[in-house]
């Protein structure tokens, strides 16, 4: 059951508008879904409340409540209560204290508290939803020096960029692999490689100030720390470059050149290696190489380097906090913890289009600190334990298409392991050498959708994989020819693909890859493959694999921590064919909070695993047909302002029996005047008759000619007329895309008067019937939930939203009373005529009078599904699925 979180809210702002104190606990357990069995037993002085002072209110598991005087210091009061032992023996989660001016709070799970004024509770409910199951997601923020580190090395990348001619392919490779190193030097003179500072203290001695020999001296160095220690090359050089160690592993191993500094990059380059880069991440590495990446490449590559905490959100709920779970289970177990260790040694983490390596690398830093809390605590029980890290950097697999994305990915991965060996050898015992450079994951460069990842990553039924990442998004305009070749061999049998993403690819080849093992999947993607068409085309053979969805987060904005951000709207999705729990995502007041479900439905839902399939025509009968408005294909030319329209009028006054408003979505909206010339049945004579409309029409006869798309070449024998020609009588008007903020897609009636362009659908003569259905929180609510997205706006459609809708069945009363209903609505709207639809309809200036007709509407459109009142949007769609499947069966 969803938490009906609008109702939490009302509940507690009437709470605090209206305080009774001794009746304060009541009504906030009431908001938060505790049974009356519970609120009677603790007025009655039950064993329920296990607090023995008079007004506590004690619940084990749940919360503590301490009402305090106005008299009284709750600061310190509050202090006191949080550390009494009973709220630890009662495993009490949250402590709640409040003198009805001040409200304190304490989560004693996620150490966070609440302090606020009384009266901001209603806003702060989202600290309190695991009284309800909705668990805060705790995700690791961004590392400072990560964002400062990003920052000086952009100005260097800049400067290199202005000072260098970098036009070639080859040269963008030189430059890339010159950054590289230059990392790699910063990493080593501050973790133990090099000597502290040795790398500064070189290019600040033995470089002139201009910057005029530093490109020579870096060639020198690099030179030397290709060379072993006894190589002739080495030991002609000074000394000053022959102290630096032998690094080995391909690293400096090409002969490229560097690029020139001056006198700025050489302060610039000092200034980087300033930082302490000791506390950089590595996985940031693939954001500073995005930022000299050249645009046309990224996007082709559908690059998207990725921010700590984003990258959190996958493997989190897929490996991490099963894995930690374990360590607390087996904390006193020596036999347990033994096991445990021995399991992170084996498994496996495949990131099949890994970039930059940023998933592997976190992952690999997450399961070392996971593998030291477990020896730890196995050396509490076991001090005389000689302990070695199991976890070796061959666990980590990889494919990827660029192979200085390899590179990258391969440094990457040994410098996280450098920086791990570090903590290992502070907190638990020795480590291995630095230098030279070893192994470093099983990276492979070449195209993910034409190798066999039981190559790249061997898998046996019972080994324990996890494949995670977040493959590229690409839309069918942005594919090359290689790219769609590709598609069609991962999806051979398919039927028809339509409109999927690219990126279905991954998610197709990698339900293949687990099903029938242990392994398990969680990958991001853009939110359209959990909304239209692409359900249908993607989900059922997944599920026909015997696979399900374990762990989802809904629509939301992923960003990284590149300088040129790409920020889209994703969502991750996590498959197991054996994980008996699933974890749906649900973002409150900007955090991220799991319950645990029944089933995951691929619209990401709690729901069964049917998907809506797009529908030429209503599957209800006699309901009529949804049409695209009318596409100009004008050029502009049939199209004008109002400026535009009183000139014409002025100097060819016989056009006005042509002209009409024309309204797209933005138009009907945002109550902007557009007109169009509506020439659907003129002659041509009475077009020759008037110059300027003639002009206008032979332009667009030109603009069509002209245009790549056949379609559009053929209208050119039609000039004078729109693409369609859809302009009946009485219509409804449905804007095809509409802000995801509100509760209801604004729709109205026109008639022939009024053009609709194709940026909205028209239901030629809709009733007020038709206008009462398709206009209430039903409707939205599928709306909602099958809809595709332009961004995170609802993109309303015929085929997958109006069509496939289960219309509900309707008696003549009802449907009289539908109609009166429909028009105090309609009525309502004309109270307010100097307001837009627009904020009509914005959830925060909705008028009150409007949102009550909408209600009662709403009200008797739900009557008509069930008796029952329905709870929230949840059981509504329920019960439109189950009706959905059986008229599909039928």
């Amino acid at each position: 059951m969803a938490v009906n979180q609008a109702k939490i809210f009302e509940h507690l702002e009437q709470l605090v508008a209206t305080p009774e104190q001794n009746e304060f606990i009541y009504g906030f357990l009431t908001a938060f879904e505790f049974p009356k069995a519970t609120l009677s037993q603790i007025r009655q002085g039950g064993a329920r409340n296990v607090a023995k002072e008079p007004g506590h209110v004690g619940l084990k598991n749940k919360l503590y409540y301490q009402p305090v005087a106005d008299t009284d210091d709750i600061e310190s009061v509050f202090e006191q209560r949080i550390v009494d032992t009973a709220i630890a023996r009662n495993k009490i989660r949250f402590v709640l204290m409040t003198n009805f001016v001040r409200f304190l709070a304490w989560d004693t799970l996620t150490q966070e508290r609440l302090n606020i004024d009384f009266e901001e509770l209603p806003r702060n409910y989202g600290f309190f939803l695991p009284l309800v199951g909705l668990e805060k997601a705790i995700l690791n923020s961004e590392n400072p020096a990560d964002v400062k580190a990003a920052e000086k090395m952009g100005k260097l990348f800049d400067l290199i960029k202005a000072r260098n001619d970098l036009s070639k392919a080859e040269d963008i490779h030189a430059l890339n692999v010159f950054l590289t190193r230059l990392l790699f030097c910063f990493f080593a003179e501050d973790t133990g490689i090099f000597e502290k500072g040795q790398f500064t203290s070189a290019v600040k001695s033995y470089t002139a100030e201009d910057g005029s020999d530093l490109d020579q001296f870096l060639t020198d160095l690099f030179t030397v720390m290709n060379s072993k220690l006894d190589s002739p090359s080495r030991q002609s050089l000074p000394i000053h470059f022959t102290t630096f160690p032998y690094v080995n592993g391909g690293l400096f191993a090409s002969d490229e050149p560097v690029p020139e500094l001056g006198l700025k990059g050489r302060r610039l380059l000092l200034e980087c290696s300033a930082m302490d880069w000791s506390a950089i991440n590595p996985d940031i590495f693939g954001s500073m190489f995005q930022a000299v990446i050249d645009v046309e490449q990224r996007s082709r590559l559908g690059q998207h380097y990725t921010s700590y905490s984003n990258i959190m959100k996958v493997i989190q709920p897929l490996f991490l906090e099963p894995l930690r779970s374990e360590l607390e289970k087996q904390r006193t177990n020596t036999n347990g913890l033994k096991r445990l260790l021995v399991r992170l040694g084996e498994i496996k983490i495949f990131d099949p289009a890994c970039g930059s390596g940023n998933f592997l690398i976190v992952a690999y830093k997450e399961l070392r600190l996971l593998e030291m809390d477990v020896i730890r605590a196995l050396l509490q029980s076991d001090p005389q334990s000689f302990l070695m890290s199991r976890i070796h950097l061959d666990q980590f697999y990889g494919v990827e298409i660029d192979d200085f994305a390899c590179e990258i990915a391969r440094l990457s991965l040994w410098l996280a392991e450098h920086q791990l060996n570090k903590q290992w050898e502070e907190h638990i015992g020795t480590a291995p050498p630095a230098l030279p450079l070893r192994s470093s994951g099983k990276i492979w460069s070449g195209n993910s959708l034409q190798v066999d990842w039981q190559v790249v990553c061997p898998k046996g039924t019972d080994d324990e994989v996890y494949v995670i990442g977040n493959p590229p998004f690409l839309g069918t305009l942005g594919r090359s020819d290689e790219q769609r070749a590709d598609m069609q061999a991962v999806f051979s049998g398919f039927k028809s693909l339509g409109g999927l993403d690219f990126v279905a690819c991954w998610f197709w080849k990698g339900a293949q890859y687990i099903q029938n093992s242990r392994a398990e999947l969680a990958l991001v993607a853009t939110n359209s493959l959990c909304q239209g068409e692409q359900v249908a085309t993607l989900w059922p053979s997944v599920f026909e694999l015997g696979l399900s969805i374990h762990i989802a987060y809904p629509t939301f904005t992923w960003a990284n921590n590149a300088r040129d951000k790409a920020a889209v709207h994703v969502v991750i999705v996590g498959l197991s064919g054996r994980s008996k729990t699933r974890q749906l995502y649900q973002q409150v007041d900007g955090h991220w909070h799991s319950k645990q479900v029944n089933n995951i439905s691929p619209y990401l839902i709690e729901g069964s695993n049917i998907a809506i399939v797009a529908k030429t025509k209503p599957m209800v009968k006699n309901i009529p047909q949804l049409l695209f408005g009318n596409k100009p294909t004008d050029g502009g030319h049939l199209l004008m302002d109002r400026h535009e329209r009183d000139i014409l009028l002025k100097l060819e006054p016989r056009a006005a029996q042509w002209i009409k408003r024309v309204m797209g979505a933005d138009e009907f909206l945002n109550g902007k005047e557009r007109w169009c010339l509506w020439l659907a049945n003129i002659t041509n004579t009475e077009l020759q008759s008037m110059p300027l409309v003639f002009n206008r029409v032979q332009k667009v006869a030109e603009t069509r000619r002209k245009s790549p798309d056949k379609g559009a070449q053929k209208m050119a024998e039609r000039p004078h007329q729109f693409r369609d020609l859809n302009n009946p009588d009485d219509y409804i008007l449905i804007p095809s895309v509409s802000s995801e903020r509100r509760t209801y897609v604004p729709i109205g009636f026109y008639d022939a008067s009024v053009i609709s362009t194709n940026l909205n659908y028209i239901l030629p003569n809709g009733t007020l019937y038709e206008f009462a259905i398709l206009t209430s929180l039903m409707h939205n609510d599928w709306m909602r939930l099958v809809a595709g997205r332009l961004e995170s706006r609802y993109r309303y459609s015929a085929t997958v939203v109006y069509n496939p809708f289960p219309w509900p069945s309707v008696t003549d009363e009802q449907r009289k009373s539908l109609i009166a209903l429909a028009k105090t609505v309609l009525l309502t709207r004309e109270n307010y005529p100097e307001s837009t639809l627009a904020e009509l309809y914005d959830p925060l200036k909705m008028p009150e009078d409007l949102l009550e007709a909408h209600q009662a509407l709403d009200k008797a459109v739900d009557s008509l599904y069930r008796d029952k009142p329905f709870r929230d949007a949840t059981e509504r769609l329920s019960c439109l699925l189950e009706r959905y499947e059986a008229l599909t069966k039928a």
